[in-house]
């Protein structure tokens, strides 16, 4: 029995140190050699310090910034560790919120959602672009579309004691293109036009 037993140990072992440590590490090793950055995390690093990442959101609410869309992470209740409360942008919780759209707390979230971007842009009763309303599916999107950005520049400009045009050039400068040219829609990573005005605020 233990002739029959010892190849199938043998290959297991074999296939473990190949396939659970040998690849990885080879991988890990060409990924930082060649894309040292995005195997990195693709961090944003600002005076020494990491400040956040491209590819996950930050949840701005101050009105001097562009806002994100909305994100529906979680993260456990200090208060009760069996339940969970709101925790946007919680990058080790990455979910969606799984609400179909005959749920009525979904509607009255974006109900609310919708109000509070109108009231807050000064934009009476025009329509909000639907990124500004609904989570992505992670939970941790980084972008909005131009048109969100668009419905945001008075109210930015505003806060900044910036003229609107200088704001919407420089949305339209970090605005990113369909990757290859034809991948994808055009967006605006939050997050670096938020730094960007910052770096405006500087000079």
């Amino acid at each position: 029995m233990l002739s029959h037993l010892r190849p199938a140990l043998v290959l297991f072992v074999l296939l473990a140190a190949l396939t659970g440590i040998a690849y990885p590490l080879a991988i890990t090793g060409i990924a930082q050699a060649v894309f040292p950055s995005q195997a990195s995390g693709s961090l944003i690093v600002r005076d020494g310090a990491v400040i956040g990442s491209s590819l996950i959101g930050q949840n701005f609410t101050d009105p001097k910034y562009f806002w994100p869309r909305p994100s529906a992470t979680s993260a456990p209740d200090p208060a009760d560790s069996t339940k969970t409360v709101s925790s946007p942008y919680n990058a080790a919780a990455s979910t969606g919120s799984n609400l179909g759209p005959t749920s009525k707390a979904l509607v009255e979230r974006v109900s609310g959602d919708v109000t509070h971007q109108r009231e807050a842009n000064g934009m009476g009763a025009a329509a909000v672009p639907v990124d500004l309303v609904t989570t992505s599916a992670s939970g941790l999107d980084p972008h909005i579309t131009p048109a969100a950005t668009r419905f945001q520049v008075g109210r930015v400009a505003e806060a900044r004691g910036m003229a609107e045009a200088d704001v919407q050039s420089l949305v339209d400068r970090m605005t990113e293109g369909r990757q290859l040219g034809f991948l994808g829609e055009p967006r605006v990573n939050v997050l670096a036009l938020n730094m960007a005005l910052d770096d405006l605020a500087r000079k």
